[in-house]
């Protein structure tokens, strides 16, 4: 059983995925007044240990939020016990759970670059100026979020809620659900959303951010 980390929670933790940088957050930051926002640009490194590294120190005592990617990572820092608070993943990978789950976005990568690759994940919310200005790390980051291999949440850590859009596809629901049945994850369906939450409904996961906050006793 986790232990909530409650008090006060002021400091949000913003993750982004693959083919995105931190401008992916800017429909989702100003939503969050009275925070202390923290949105980092990932090196985009394909090596997890660095990319967790980077993170953990910004993650203590805060509300960690990731999105696709993001959140594998953010599946990853509660394995590791990162001293958040809260833990939001929203459709993270979940590896031999569902070996198939990032099939289609690979394909897409191999014959039409990274905006095949961004468009299929994301949607056509996704711009090119939203992208890194290194196309390489979209490779990178593709390879290790296949190769990644979900652990249990450390049984002192914080909460994890796994999230998935109400309109996202099946096998996002059902990666979700895999979650839940092998490591006893709280999932919630966030209504009118999709893969692309912090692009298309940036108000429904400020909601939840807040919500979240006040649960904690913010």
């Amino acid at each position: 059983m986790h232990k909530a980390r409650t008090g006060v929670v002021r400091r949000v933790v913003l993750i982004h995925g693959a083919a995105t940088t931190s401008r992916i957050w800017d429909r989702v930051v100003p939503l969050l007044g009275g925070f202390d926002v923290h949105c980092p640009d990932r090196r985009c490194s394909g090596n997890l240990d660095v990319e967790v590294a980077d993170l953990m120190p910004l993650c203590k005592h805060a509300i960690v939020v990731g999105v696709s990617g993001g959140a594998t990572l953010g599946l990853e820092l509660a394995a590791r016990d990162c001293g958040a608070a809260s833990i939001i993943v929203h459709e993270p990978a979940v590896g031999s759970l569902l070996p198939g789950l990032l099939n289609a976005v690979a394909t897409a990568y191999a014959s039409g670059g990274v905006p095949a690759f961004a468009t299929t994940l994301y949607g056509p919310s996704w711009q090119p100026a939203d992208g890194p200005a290194d196309d390489a790390s979209v490779a990178r980051d593709i390879a290790m979020f296949r190769a990644f291999e979900p652990s249990a949440p450390n049984p002192e850590g914080c909460p994890v809620t796994v999230t998935v859009g109400a309109l996202s596809a099946q096998i996002r629901h059902a990666a979700a659900a895999a979650l839940a049945t092998r490591f006893g994850l709280a999932v919630r369906t966030l209504p009118d959303a999709g893969h692309a939450i912090h692009l298309d409904r940036p108000a429904v996961l400020g909601s939840l951010i807040r919500d979240t906050a006040t649960a904690l006793g913010a």
